[in-house]
């Protein structure tokens, strides 16, 4: 039986196949998991550990052309963007082997008594991570760096649709030297995984991907009393209330709504404009949306490529059509051809409207209209999602005024596609539970022991 495929979104071509686990597979994989835990990583030092992580680094960038010609193929990503996800992945673990020392450095506490106390921290076991598909090597980076680090073990369950990507950051991972059972890629189905959650050797689990995949592994994880991380959707606000050169603010909108062919947990999707700007703005984002055409993701000019899947893009169409339907104003696209779908802009979406509340997982943005800076920040806070927000302005103090009322986990003032390994990435409300990256991502899993000496 095989759910795992690689289905080439630009062709429809199937290109390869992979037989879900067995059962028994799955038995074997946890067993080495724990046994790795019980035994490499409760004898090596921290050292060790980022010593190998810093192998796995060097072996990202000496394989990048192939990662990245996997990454396009399994999800479209246009080629120089996988290109620059490999770099980035590579530049994680990087900085996670530079930090291990920091990281797990004991914590002293200055005690009201006399005596010693201390915080060190410990691993806690084997860890399943449930990954999604549109960053193939970033996002699993992001969770096993930290925890391998920490000394944690790692199952790792790919998207369905990326297990070519996944079975070579395995490889990647044992020929950097991990035992065996320190990483694993687990081909299992949603059955299977919630299997894996319950099973007592198993310490905790982490997800990326939808609000309904969140719900159901936060469920199972609940029942059993395990540790839960989420990160789930967003639709961050890209905030304008003042510019000194409006057409780089355009761009910034543009590069931020199309990265990843728009299918980034934390690109802008709502782009709240106040009122004096309003008009020039969407004459010029509108413009230069409609100026970029999805084209071939192989070709190493190309900006945006195709969604995901075909699937990806029907759905996408229905919330567009649904959107025109209930009066929304289609300014550019709202067309595809097959999982190509045209860069899209709406106006005039109000509240009454579905889109209004939902999240557009493509090349398509919802462009409001406001009066002043409290209108943008309470349309910016009306919704159920909390991930990232961005805000333009000149004025220094506006902008520190606007990113402490704006209801997000990370708000970025003047600048876009900035992530880096050192800054903290999650959200709040539905869009998750926790951090990745940062010394934050390493105290997600792991035992904050007080050790206290009279």
């Amino acid at each position: 039986m095989t759910d795992y495929a690689v289905i080439n979104p630009a062709t429809g071509e199937t290109l390869a196949s992979f037989d879900t686990f067995t059962d028994a597979q799955i038995e074997e994989a946890v067993a080495a998991a724990d046994e790795a835990h019980r035994e490499w990583s409760r004898s090596s030092t921290v050292a060790e550990r980022a010593a190998l992580l810093r192998r796995a680094a060097e072996l990202h960038r000496e394989r990048r052309e192939a990662l990245a010609d996997v990454f396009v193929r399994e999800m479209g990503k246009p080629r120089e963007a996988a290109l620059g996800e490999v770099d980035f992945a590579a530049d994680i673990a990087e900085y996670y082997a530079d930090q291990a020392e920091a990281i797990m450095a004991d914590q002293p506490i200055a005690i009201l008594g006399d005596g010693t106390a201390i915080i060190r921290r410990s691993s806690l076991g084997p860890l399943v991570g449930i990954m999604p598909w549109n960053f193939p090597a970033y996002q699993i980076v992001r969770f096993a760096a930290p925890n391998l680090i920490v000394g944690n073990t790692i199952l790792l369950k790919p998207a369905p649709q990326c297990p070519e990507s996944s079975t070579a950051l395995e490889a990647i991972y044992h020929d950097a030297g991990f035992p065996k059972g320190a990483y694993q890629n687990v081909l299992a189905t949603n059955e299977q995984i919630a299997t894996m959650i319950a099973d007592p050797r198993v310490q905790g689990v982490s997800l990326t991907g939808s609000e309904r995949a969140g719900a159901a592994v936060a469920e199972i994880a609940g029942r059993n009393l395990k540790k839960v991380a989420l990160e789930l959707g967003g639709s961050d606000p890209f905030i304008v209330l003042s510019t000194d050169d409006l057409d780089a603010t355009v761009q910034a909108g543009v590069d931020a709504r199309l990265d990843n062919n728009g299918q980034a947990c934390n690109g802008a999707k709502r782009f709240i404009i106040v009122d004096g700007l309003y008009d020039s703005f969407v004459e010029k984002f509108t413009a230069a949306m409609a100026s970029v055409q999805a084209t071939d993701p192989t070709l190493d000019d190309t900006v945006l490529g195709p969604v995901a899947s075909e699937t990806a893009a029907e759905n996408l169409q229905k919330q567009i059509d649904r959107a025109v339907e209930q009066g929304a104003t289609l300014l550019t696209g709202g067309t595809r051809d097959g999982a190509f779908f045209a860069p899209t802009v709406l106006a005039d979406v109000t509240p009454e409207m579905d889109v209004y509340r939902e999240e557009l997982f493509g090349p398509a943005a919802v462009v409001y209209r406001v009066a002043d800076e409290a209108a943008a920040v309470a349309l910016a806070n009306d919704t159920s999602f909390g991930l990232g927000s961005y805000v333009f302005t000149t004025d220094a103090e506006q902008a520190q005024r606007v990113a402490d009322q704006i209801e997000a986990g990370m708000v970025y003032v003047n600048l876009v596609l900035a992530d880096s390994p050192e800054l903290p990435f999650g959200g709040v409300k539905r869009s998750g539970t926790s951090r990745e990256l940062g010394h934050l991502a390493a105290d997600e899993f792991v035992n904050r022991k007080l050790i206290r000496i009279g």
